[in-house]
This record gives structure tokens, C-alpha cells and sequence, in this order.
């Protein structure tokens, strides 16, 4: 069986976001940290989704293989039983034969003695219940053949059901990861120039990323997008307008070193979860994109991309990602 490409097929952009020190009410913290439990119970759906995905093109897999050996099984004594048949039948017309012939001897000796008339009768009478004993075991035979045509019959339709099945898997996953690729081309295409200059667009698990350093974004201990920042998310918002079935998610992370609190920003989270509600924002300007489709989530310091610790690391760490993912109903509907 093909493997099914990354089993499936989200598409996610990440934004990289740059830690800035602050302080906020307990609430409004409370209230961010349950966004962010949402979206990770949503992104553990789809890892779900891939998996339930990946099992299940397993199990068609051993299934049609145990089915094809079954198949050859039963071909296998249908040949056997046709052997059978055809020796039943050659048996009886032996018998025939020899029926016939002890006819002809009978007349013979119908002008001879009682005894020897009276014993070629019950001969005859023996050959007559064989016949009937071989005939019985005939139909039986082919009652049983009939019978194995029938489920070999059934067992042909079922194996063909589940290869359209797969198929129809295989074209629905060759079509979202073309998909996906055909977004990341137009992203990088939309951001031509700042890619491998602090931005980098890639594709893993079906998903689109798009990555951000903080100099691209934002100025140190700011939550407010540099100008240079906010005309390439402008060029980015552009591509998800005319991609409508695209969820988008926007991911803040900081590095590791505490922020001093502060009236504004209380720590990491606090941070990266409102540099990540400012990228929502200016995506959001202009109202071509529906809201329901971009979700804001702080990650603080606890998904390092370099768990070094050091100046460069820390440098790599602080980043805004943007996550693109497609819609799986389609796919979901396939597994049910």
C-alpha cells in the first residue's frame, strides 16, 4: 500500500515573537493560557487525525493481503473439487457400465439356476445404492463449490470496495500536499527578499510555516510592529485572503531569560502571547479575513528552536511563527 504523505495535512504558518518585559492582571492571564490550551488540544486532534490516518492505511493494507491469501485458498480447492467432481463422474459411468453388463448377464442366465439369477439381483442392487450413495456425494460437492464461488464472489467485491477506498485516500492526500505546496510557493513568492534575511517559509507534517525573528517585527521590549514588519504581513494577509479555507494560527516565543515585571507585561507568556495578538490584529485590518479562521497563542520559552544556551541561540529562539493549515473534512469523513 503507498504511503499516504504526512499523513495529513494541516497547514500551519508560524510567526517568531521576541520577549519584552511586562506585567498583566491574573485573569487576563488565566484567559490566554486557555487559548493556548485550546489550540494545543486542537493540534493533538490533528496529530490524532494523522495517526487514526497512518493505522488505518495499515490495517486496509494487512487486510487486503490476508484476503488475497484467502482468495488463492479458495481457488485453490474449487480446482481440487473440480477434481474431485470429474473422478465422481468417471466412477459412475463405470458403474454404468458394469450395470449394463450385468444386465447382459443376467438375460443370459435367466434360463439357469434361481440362485445364481437371485445373487446377480442383489449385485445389481448394490451397484444401484453406490450410484445413488456417488450421486449424492456429486451434488454435495457441488453445493459446496457453489457455495465458495459465492463468498469468493462476495470476498472480490469487498477487497475491490477497500482498493477505492484507499485510492480515494491516496488522491485526497495528493491533493492536499499539492495544495500545500502550491501555498508555500505563493508565500515565499509574497515575501520574495526577506526569506533567508530573518524569514523562513517551510512545510512539515501538511502544514505551511512561515518564521519571523524579532528585528523583522519588533524593537526590544515592544509588543508594537516595526512598519517594515507590518508590510510584510500585509503581503502575507493578501495570500490568505484569496485562500479562504486556510486556519491560521500565530504562535509567539520568547527565550529563555525572565522578564522583570511590570504594569504591562508580567513574564514570557504574557509577552509572546500579546506580540502574537498584534500579528492577529493587522491581519485582521481591512476585514477580508474572518476572524473565526486566526487563532493567537503565546508559547513563552518552552519550544526552543536552539535549546543552547546562549546569545545566538536565545537570537534564534525569539521568533514569531504563522501556521497554515488546511481544512481535513474530507479526510475525516474517508476514516468514518
Amino acid at each position: 500500500m503507498k504511503k499516504i504523505t504526512s499523513f495529513l495535512l494541516s497547514i500551519l504558518f508560524v510567526v517568531s515573537l521576541f520577549m519584552v518585559e511586562s506585567c498583566v492582571p491574573w485573569s487576563k492571564f488565566r484567559e490566554q493560557k486557555k487559548k493556548l490550551a485550546n489550540y494545543e488540544a486542537e493540534n493533538n486532534g490533528l496529530i490524532s487525525a494523522n495517526e487514526q490516518l497512518t493505522v488505518s492505511n495499515t490495517e486496509l493494507s494487512a487486510n487486503m493481503a490476508i484476503c488475497r491469501k484467502e482468495l488463492d485458498v479458495m481457488a485453490a480447492d474449487s480446482a481440487l473439487r473440480v477434481q474431485e467432481i470429474a473422478a465422481l463422474r468417471k466412477n459412475s459411468r463405470q458403474l454404468e457400465n458394469r450395470l449394463q453388463e450385468m444386465n447382459v448377464t443376467m438375460d443370459a442366465l435367466k434360463k439357469g439356476s434361481e440362485r445364481e439369477a437371485s445373487k446377480l439381483m442383489m449385485q445389481i442392487q448394490g451397484i444401484q445404492g453406490d450410484l445413488q450413495t456417488r450421486e449424492a456425494e456429486l451434488q454435495k460437492l457441488s453445493q459446496e463449490m457453489a457455495d465458495k464461488q459465492r463468498n469468493l464472489l462476495a470476498m472480490e467485491q469487498e477487497l475491490d470496495k477497500r482498493n477505492r477506498r484507499m485510492a480515494e485516500l491516496e488522491r485526497l492526500v495528493s491533493r492536499q500536499d499539492s495544495s500545500v505546496r502550491a501555498l508555500k510557493n505563493k508565500v515565499s513568492a509574497a515575501l520574495v527578499g526577506l526569506e533567508n534575511n530573518g524569514l523562513t517559509v517551510s512545510m512539515r507534517q501538511g502544514k505551511v510555516y512561515v518564521s519571523l525573528e524579532e528585528k523583522l517585527l519588533f524593537k526590544s521590549g515592544s509588543i508594537v510592529v516595526d512598519p517594515a514588519g507590518v508590510s510584510a504581513l500585509k503581503k502575507l494577509a493578501k495570500i490568505l485572503e484569496q485562500n479562504p479555507d486556510i486556519s491560521i494560527t500565530i504562535e509567539g516565543h520568547t527565550d529563555n531569560v525572565p522578564l522583570t515585571s511590570s504594569a504591562s507585561m508580567q513574564d514570557n507568556w504574557d509577552l509572546s502571547v500579546k506580540r502574537a495578538t498584534s500579528i492577529v490584529r493587522i491581519l485582521l485590518e481591512g476585514g477580508r479575513i474572518a476572524s473565526n479562521r486566526l487563532t493567537a497563542a503565546g508559547r513563552g520559552e518552552f519550544i526552543p528552536v536552539d535549546a543552547a544556551n546562549t546569545p545566538a541561540a536565545r537570537q534564534k529562539n525569539r521568533r514569531t511563527e504563522i501556521i497554515l493549515m488546511p481544512k481535513l473534512d474530507e479526510l475525516y469523513q474517508i476514516l468514518e
